[in-house]
């Protein structure tokens, strides 16, 4: 899981992926960023693969599908916006 007091900032580069049999979009988080709650980056990066904007995001990605996986860098969070429990 990422550190609370950094945030993901895409950087506006990319990878590019090809997926394999039973690839989901929450294992090539992990497998890029080691965090698989950051799926939403790879998500959002690939929203023009499906046309209708309203259809549910498929939980399993077609094999042989290219994703823009965003490359991204660690922002620090100042100290005085996390909790009292969270600071150093």
């Amino acid at each position: 899981m990422s550190d609370p007091a950094t945030a993901p900032v895409p950087t506006g580069e990319f990878f590019e992926h090809v997926t394999g049999p039973g690839e989901r979009w929450d294992t090539v988080a992990f497998n890029y960023y080691n965090d698989a709650s950051l799926s939403h980056l790879v998500i959002n990066a690939n929203r023009q693969l499906f046309l209708d904007p309203l259809q549910a995001v498929p939980p399993i990605i077609r094999s042989s599908t290219v994703l823009q996986v965003p490359v991204i860098e660690a922002e620090t969070i100042s100290d005085d916006l996390l909790p009292p429990w969270k600071r150093k």
